[in-house]
């Protein structure tokens, strides 16, 4: 189970967290010094739509960026009546 996006290609990235202490120079300090360098993840807000994908409606992974933009069509609701 892959925390990708269907259309935009989004993905989980690694990266760093800084961790600094002290008073900035230009706040009248002797300037921010790095205590530690640790890693982290950036994951992107993927959720899980049911949207049509070449005609067919189908379960998949986007981006909470790709659904603002547009670019998932959703399915049209049923309009189911039980038999009477």
């Amino acid at each position: 189970m892959s925390r990708v996006c269907y259309f935009t290609g989004k993905r989980t990235v690694a990266g760093r967290s800084i961790a600094r202490r002290g008073k900035a120079k230009h706040l009248g300090g002797v300037g921010r010094k790095v205590t530690g360098v640790t890693k982290r993840k950036f994951k992107p807000n993927i959720q899980k739509v049911r949207a049509v994908v070449d005609g067919k409606v189908c379960r998949i992974k986007v981006s909470a960026k790709a659904i603002r933009m547009g670019l998932v069509q959703k399915p049209t609701k049923r309009d189911y009546k039980p038999a009477e």
